[in-house]
C-alpha cells in the first residue's frame, strides 16, 4: 500500500505472507517436508556456504516456518526471527549465540519457574551462570554484572504475578555496560508491549501461549532488534569472528543487523536442532491472526474479574495491574496502555490446603499447566509450576503458598465469575 504503513491488525494477518505462487493457496501451506531440492551443485555450494538464503533441511528452514518469522518480527517491530519448538528453546539458542563457558548474565527474579529452573540449573551444565536482580530496584542489575556478564534478561510482564517491569530503566543499565537486554514478552505479547520501542535488543515469546492462543501448538521465537553492535567489546565472539564452519565467515560483518538472528539459526538450530515442526507454525499462524481481538476480550474479562474478587471475603489480596490502586498501574498505564492483560495473581486468606481445594473445584477454568489460552485456566504455583523452588525462592517469584495464578480466557466474563464464585463456596 503505497504511502501507508500498515497497521498492527493488517499485520497479524498479512506480514510476511502472499499467496502461493504454484497453487494460488490463500492462506500459507503447510510445508510438510524434510528437505528441498537444489538447482544445481553451485545453488546447493551458495546455501550451505551462506552466500545465498534458501531452503535445505527442515531443521534449519522451512517456508511455513519462514511465514511465521516474519510475521512475529513484523508485529515486534524487529529486524529478524527465528521460530523453534518451544519458548525454552527459543531461550537456549539465544544464550548459545552469546555466551562462552564461565560467562554470566544477570536475570529478573520474578520470572516463570521453568526458566528459573533452567537458568538455575539446566544451564550450569553449559557452565553458564544466572545471577539475580530485583526489578524493583534497577540498582541490583547493575550489582551483579561483571567483566563476564554477558546480557541482562527480564520479562515486560512478570509470571505468575502479572507485574509490569519498567524495560527502559534496566535496558539503560545494560547498555551503559556494553550489553544486549533480552524481553520475555511472553504474557503481555506485541499487541500490549513491544519491548524493542523501550531499548530492547531481542525479544522471546514461547508462542505456545498468546500468539498461538489455542492452547494446541507448540512453538517459541527469537526476535533479533537489528540494533545491538555485537563487534563493539569483543565478548561476543560467535557473532565478531571468523566462523571455520562457514570458511571463516565473520556474520556481524556479512550480515548486519540480522546478524543475531542468523546466529541462533546457523550456529544454533542447525547444531542443537530444536525445530519447530511446519504443522505447529501454520496453527500458530492462524492464532496469531486474531491476537488482536484476543488480547483485548482477555484484558477486558481479566480486569472485570479482578475487581469482583477484591470484594470476596476470602480472598486475601489481589495482584493485577489494571486495577488502579495497583502499586504497578503506573507502570502499566506507561509500557500497556491498552489493558494489563489475561493473567494475574491472588492470594486466599486459607493458605496452601484453600489454593488446593479451591483449584480442584473449578469446572469452568480448566486446572493445568499453560496460560494464554482462550479458555480460562487456573493454577496454585506453590503445588505445581513452581514446586521445585525453595520456599524462600517461592516468595521471592511471587508465587508463595497462598498464591493462585488465573489466565483469563475469552468466555463471558459472567460466566467466569460465577464459576469462581461456585468455587470459592467450597473453601
Amino acid at each position: 500500500m503505497p504511502n501507508q504503513q500498515p497497521g498492527f491488525s493488517t499485520l497479524a494477518v498479512h506480514a510476511g505472507a502472499a499467496p502461493d505462487p504454484t497453487t494460488g493457496a490463500r492462506a500459507t501451506p503447510i510445508y510438510q517436508t524434510t528437505s528441498f531440492v537444489f538447482e544445481n551443485a553451485d545453488h546447493a555450494a551458495a546455501l550451505f556456504g551462506l552466500q545465498q538464503f534458501g531452503n535445505i533441511y527442515t531443521r534449519i528452514t522451512n517456508p511455513t516456518q519462514a511465514v511465521l518469522e516474519e510475521r512475529v518480527a513484523a508485529l515486534e517491530g524487529g529486524a529478524a526471527a527465528l521460530a523453534v519448538a518451544s519458548g525454552h528453546a527459543a531461550q537456549l539458542l539465544a544464550f548459545n549465540a552469546i555466551m562462552q563457558p564461565g560467562d554470566n548474565f544477570v536475570a529478573a527474579r520474578k520470572l516463570y519457574g521453568g526458566s528459573i529452573n533452567q537458568f538455575g540449573h539446566a544451564f550450569k551444565n553449559f557452565d553458564w551462570h544466572v545471577r539475580w536482580a530485583d526489578t524493583a530496584n534497577t540498582a541490583s542489575f547493575e550489582a551483579g554484572i561483571d567483566e563476564r556478564t554477558r546480557a541482562i534478561f527480564i520479562e515486560s510482564l512478570a509470571n505468575p504475578g502479572g507485574t509490569f517491569v519498567d524495560i527502559a530503566a534496566i535496558a539503560e543499565v545494560a547498555h551503559r555496560h556494553g550489553l544486549p537486554l533480552i524481553v520475555d514478552n511472553t504474557m503481555a505479547s506485541p499487541y500490549l508491549v513491544r519491548p524493542l520501542e523501550h531499548g530492547a535488543d531481542i525479544v522471546i515469546h514461547s508462542l505456545t501461549k498468546f500468539l498461538g492462543g489455542h492452547g494446541n501448538s507448540m512453538g517459541g521465537i527469537i526476535v533479533d532488534g537489528g540494533t545491538f553492535d555485537w563487534s563493539a567489546s569483543g565478548n561476543y565472539p560467535a557473532l565478531s569472528q571468523p566462523r571455520p564452519e562457514y570458511g571463516g565467515v565473520v556474520l556481524h560483518q556479512a550480515f548486519g543487523n540480522i546478524a543475531f538472528a542468523i546466529a541462533t539459526r546457523v550456529l544454533g538450530l542447525r547444531d542443537l536442532g530444536p525445530a519447530i515442526s511446519p504443522f505447529n507454525a501454520f496453527m500458530i499462524l492462524t492464532g496469531i491472526e486474531t491476537l488482536p481481538l484476543r488480547m483485548q476480550k482477555h484484558s477486558e474479562n481479566a480486569l472485570a474479574v479482578a475487581n469482583w474478587l477484591k470484594g470476596h471475603p476470602k480472598v486475601g489480596w489481589v495482584s493485577y495491574a489494571g486495577l488502579e490502586d495497583d502499586p504497578n498501574y503506573e507502570l502499566q498505564q506507561r509500557y500497556s496502555p491498552k489493558g494489563a492483560g489475561a493473567v494475574f495473581t491472588f492470594g486466599l486468606k486459607g493458605g496452601y490446603e484453600a489454593g488446593k481445594t479451591f483449584v480442584e473445584s473449578l469446572q469452568l477454568f480448566s486446572h493445568l499447566a499453560n496460560i494464554g489460552d482462550t479458555r480460562s485456566l487456573v493454577i496454585h504455583p506453590a503445588s505445581t509450576t513452581h514446586r521445585q523452588l525453595t520456599e524462600d525462592q517461592l516468595v521471592a517469584a511471587g508465587a508463595g503458598p497462598d498464591v493462585v495464578r488465573l489466565s483469563v480466557g475469552i468466555e463471558d466474563a459472567a460466566d467466569i465469575i460465577a464459576d469462581l464464585d461456585q468455587a470459592l463456596s467450597k473453601v
